[in-house]
């Protein structure tokens, strides 16, 4: 990252997973070999993040944690509370990625937000800041007030909502492009083109999606709670793409395939995350 602190680039994500769900996945990722575990506080599950961290047996530090601040939080002292309470209920010391999880243009309230989260750097209670679901302009706004660039932009990607704008923006400031809803929600593993790229790799149809962000040099948080499809998505990093295949996947892109929130106006709310739990949504 652009702060010289590293992230694994495939990393899990437990959006969606009930709060009962989240332990057992959460170290089914990690036997697998995963190191890089994706929540936020919306997701109502950092509690059960942290227990399983510390039940894998893993050094902390070699598990990569990320979480989020969210809209209720923004603001100068409430971002401040907000990261206190996440380390709480993680049950550790730091977090190694934190992010603003969404501008909320409205509210007003992003970029004093965003100097808190250089505040709890200094403290050390994170150790990398980031930012998700911001449009370029909001970028450059948080940038210009601080100087300091989000080491991370998350922001939704699939096949069908390809952001090579925001992706090429993102990279032109230096800022890595995390992607969230990787799998299109589902609705990309029957698309037949995909099914037979899967077919010449002898692969899954999860598993070329992956490849394709880690090949775009995007970070990629796929989620399941099955054992199996958890180590599968892992084992993408097997599978090299051929530029066509890549070429492939960039055309299936739509000018109506995004399924979240637009940054630019606000965010999906709180109802979304907390009543629709088969939803894979950021």
């Amino acid at each position: 990252m652009n702060d010289g602190e590293g992230i694994p680039q495939l990393g899990f994500g437990v959006c969606a997973i009930s709060q009962d769900g989240t332990a057992p996945a959460v170290e089914a990722a990690l036997e697998a070999g995963y190191r890089h575990i994706d929540t936020a506080t919306i997701y109502k599950n950092e509690r059960q993040v942290g227990e399983a961290v510390r039940a894998s047996g893993i050094a902390r530090e070699d598990v990569f944690v990320t979480t989020k601040l969210w809209n209720t939080d923004q603001g100068r002292d409430s971002a401040l509370e907000a990261c206190e309470k996440s380390l709480e209920l993680l049950g550790m010391d730091y977090v190694d990625l934190y992010l603003i999880h969404w501008a909320q243009p409205g509210q007003a309230k992003y970029r004093e937000s965003w100097e808190s989260l250089l505040e709890l750097r200094e403290r050390g209670l994170v150790k990398s800041v980031g930012v998700s679901n911001f449009t370029s302009s909001q970028l450059d706004e948080i940038i210009a007030d601080t100087g300091v660039t989000p080491v991370v932009n998350q922001i939704e990607t699939h096949p069908f909502f390809n952001q090579a704008q925001q992706r090429a923006e993102n990279a032109a400031r230096s800022i890595l492009t995390e992607a969230w809803s990787p799998l299109g929600q589902g609705s990309a593993l029957e698309h037949p083109d995909l099914v037979a790229i899967a077919q010449v790799h002898d692969a899954t149809v999860a598993q070329i999606i992956v490849a394709w962000h880690l090949a775009a040099g995007s970070v990629v948080i796929p989620k399941s709670q099955t054992p199996q499809r958890i180590a599968s998505n892992l084992d993408a990093l097997k599978v090299t793409l051929t530029a066509q295949d890549i070429e492939l996947i960039d055309s299936l892109t739509r000018a109506d395939g995004r399924l979240g929130g637009d940054p630019a106006v606000g965010d999906l709310g709180a109802p979304f995350y907390s009543d629709r739990p088969g939803v894979m949504q950021k």
